[in-house]
């Protein structure tokens, strides 16, 4: 009797040892299925975002998770979130500094637009393909044995930070196709280059057409970026809430709204997780001034084309990094009404207080990195104006509208993500950052999240149980003033704490 007994016990462990092995092999099989697509809206204000400007995109934040908290990636402007996102880390690690960017071994008398993969592959060639100091999403995914493709109807120096090796990968836009052995495919299968117009809205289409052909399939890439050029592009030109760039906003929805029920019509939403953000958000400009302009004005740099001080966007050059023409640009522009927050490298390595009286240290933003970095970084000053459209922020930079400076205008924008590895209806105070992308994906698709990464796994947003600790967030502010020839300048730097990491919400200056 004993003997049957025990013979029972034995096949029945058998028989749930075996059904635990298919459902462990089952659980692998749909996690080594799941793909994830990233998509990116170029200049996207969270308010935007509602159901009647973008109603694909507010219906899809009501199904997964929206982070309340996201961040921009300062300078808030397009390449530099561009690399934070791929490479999961920031500025100081990465060394793409700004939408232009200095490297005297190249050009000694300005920067280069990185907005021209051209201007980039300059850069790789001068510094043996060092474009990037950081390892990328692509590099890692290829390793791994995984592909990505890039899709953009963006810039091309947008589109090639996205994978600036193209390691194991497929790039595709308007203007940059690679490799170039693709090209006789994909114009046999997807058509022409739209002809160019002051709308960006046919190659929209065209590049949505590529990836619901190339991505959205069951054997497509581990991980697709999707980068649409609108609403930043229209709105440049013609303005925040203007009828041009709504227009253009709902374009974009639309193709949005038609990846979405591409996947639906496939049956392959189960299989796909889909990550929404922005590189910036959007505001009116103001402006009438220029940085070089005044420095030339003031005597401190000779002209437009001299080495003695190069700006760079609103980075400072100093020849031989001389402190008394340091302090003395810096003193000039804190009283200058139209200039926000300055910045310059930190006491000694840590600290948040720059070297130069009244001014923020580049480690306290994320910008200190060791060979790229100037001796002054400038930022625009803010207000919380609305324009005649109804739409608050403004800023001081010169043109029609755009991005770039430190206000939460700028730097607050939307994340959104749904699919099997996220939690549904759910909203997350938590803070977040662009660089945050990357390491949970790594996470979800179970690839080592490299150490050098600044970003962390946004656990709270996924599907899954685990023990990591709870995070909790703290608001701190770092506060200097300097005297100046007429009153005092005083700058505040917003920022969140969550753990060891640190979130930079907005700066505010006041003048006294």
């Amino acid at each position: 009797m004993l003997a049957r007994i025990h013979k029972w016990r034995c096949m029945f462990a058998l028989a749930a040892l075996l059904v635990a092995n298919s459902m462990m092999a089952q659980d692998q099989k749909d996690t080594t299925s799941i793909r994830t697509l990233i998509i990116f809206f170029d200049g996207l204000r969270p308010d935007y975002i509602t159901e009647e400007t973008m109603p694909n995109l507010y219906a899809f934040s009501k199904k997964g998770c929206y982070g309340m908290q996201h961040h921009s990636v300062f300078p808030t402007v397009t390449r530099v979130n561009a690399s934070s996102y791929a490479t999961g880390s920031y500025p100081a690690t990465h060394g793409l500094l700004g939408n232009t960017i200095y490297f005297p071994q190249v050009d000694r008398t300005k920067g280069l637009n990185t907005g021209e993969a051209s201007e980039l592959n300059k850069v790789s060639v001068a510094t043996n393909g060092q474009l990037l100091t950081a390892v990328s999403l692509g590099e890692i995914l290829a390793k791994a044995g995984q592909r990505m493709m890039v899709f953009s109807s963006g810039s091309t120096g947008s589109t090639l930070l996205q994978n600036h090796t193209l390691s194991n990968g497929i790039t595709i836009n308007p203007d940059l196709i690679l490799p170039e052995s693709f090209k006789e495919q994909l114009f046999k299968e997807i058509g022409p280059i739209p002809a160019k117009g002051k709308s960006k809205t046919p190659q929209t289409v065209w590049v949505t057409d590529a990836v619901i052909k190339y991505a959205l399939r069951s054997d497509g890439p581990l991980v697709s970026s999707v980068w649409f050029t609108d609403p930043d592009h229209t709105a440049h030109a013609d303005g925040i809430g203007s009828a041009t760039a709504m227009l253009s906003i709902k374009e974009t929805d639309e193709q949005f709204g038609r990846i979405i029920a591409s996947l639906e019509s496939k049956g392959l939403t189960k299989y796909f997780n889909i990550i929404v953000s922005a590189d910036h958000g959007f505001v009116t400009h103001i402006g009438k001034n220029s940085v070089t302009e005044f420095l030339i004005k003031e005597g401190i740099k000779k002209d437009k084309e001299s080495e003695d001080v190069v700006v760079s966007e609103g980075a400072i050059y100093v020849k031989g990094h001389d402190e008394a023409i340091i302090k003395n640009i810096v003193s000039k522009l804190q009283s200058q009404e139209w200039i926000g927050c300055i910045f310059t490298k930190a006491i000694k390595p840590g600290d948040n207080k720059g070297w130069v009286d009244g001014t923020v240290s580049f480690d306290a933003i994320h910008w200190n990195h060791k060979e790229r970095a100037a001796d002054i970084l400038v930022d625009y000053n803010w207000n919380d104006k609305k324009n005649s459209a109804g739409y608050a922020g403004t800023s001081f930079s010169r043109g029609v509208a755009g991005h770039g400076s430190f206000s939460p205008y700028e730097v607050h924008i939307a994340l959104l993500a749904a699919g099997p590895s996220f939690k549904k209806s759910l909203e997350s105070e938590l803070p977040t950052s662009n660089v945050d992308i990357v390491p949970t994906i790594l996470h979800i698709h179970h690839l080592p999240v490299p150490s050098t990464m600044d970003g962390r796994v946004m656990y709270e947003l996924l599907a899954e149980k685990n023990k990591q600790p709870k995070l909790v967030q703290k608001k701190e502010t770092i506060s200097t003033s300097a005297s100046y020839n007429g009153g005092t300048y005083e700058l505040n730097v917003h920022q969140t704490i969550l753990g060891k990491y640190r979130y930079i919400d907005f700066t505010k200056v006041t003048r006294k």
